[in-house]
């Protein structure tokens, strides 16, 4: 075999190789969610804007240019959303980001009338999962879970005021 041959092939063996290394296993990002503010709603939709804090608990910086959510509650899809948004989390850094989220009325609707047959529970679970869509194979998958603790009933008034 001439060598230039066998350095072409050394070389297409081991760049696959090499490329591993460059993805390296990251430490999952923490996401929580920061803020929630009310959009202009259309028809038969609610919309919201979710203000998502990302932490990045790696040496690596992560470059993104598009946001993908889909929060779950009680089991079910409740809201999802994209953004075009571009930007970096630095190393062992946090950014806010803003996700513009819609929820179906009728989807309200119907839990709502699900929730009223059903004894309420005292928390509500939920699921938020996504992507931070990078360059090439650059996207990075995220997920939080968390409870809600729904207000229970109001406690009787202790002592009369006369």
């Amino acid at each position: 075999m001439h060598a230039s041959r066998r350095r072409v092939l050394i070389a297409a063996v081991l760049l696959p190789v090499a490329g591993c290394a460059a993805f390296a296993r990251l430490e999952p990002l923490r996401v929580s969610v920061a803020g929630v503010e009310p959009l202009a709603s259309e028809g038969l939709e609610w919309r919201m804007l979710l203000k998502l804090r990302v932490q990045n608990p790696n040496d690596a910086p992560i470059h993104y240019n598009g946001v993908s959510i889909k929060l779950d509650a009680l089991d079910r899809t409740f809201a999802s959303g994209v953004s075009d948004t571009a930007g970096i989390i630095p190393r062992f850094g946090e950014s806010v980001m803003d996700v513009a989220v819609t929820i179906s009325l009728l989807d309200i609707v119907s839990r709502a009338m699900r929730m009223a047959q059903e004894p309420l529970p005292g928390k509500i679970t939920y699921r938020l999962e996504g992507t931070l869509h990078g360059p090439a194979f650059g996207s990075v998958r995220f997920e939080s879970r968390g409870e809600l603790a729904l207000p229970g009933p109001a406690a009787p008034a202790t002592g009369a005021q006369q």
